[in-house]
């Protein structure tokens, strides 16, 4: 996801997505544990997609 896109989200919808991507990733680490993920990279991509979410979410609670 792009920072562009995430920058257009509202409030209550990037809160949403963040949710969502934190469960996502929560799932993926499970089962890249219990067997093998077809691609390992889906992992980090998740990951950085939280962070930008966090920043840009901290930078709209700052503003506010």
């Amino acid at each position: 996801m792009k920072i562009s896109d995430i920058r257009e989200l509202s409030l209550e919808d990037l809160k949403g997505k963040l949710a969502d991507e934190q469960a996502n990733y929560r799932k993926l680490k499970m089962g890249h544990k219990v067997s093998q993920l077809e691609s390992p990279i889906t992992i980090r991509n998740s990951r950085k997609d939280i962070a930008k979410m966090m920043t840009v979410l901290n930078q709209k609670l700052a503003q506010q």
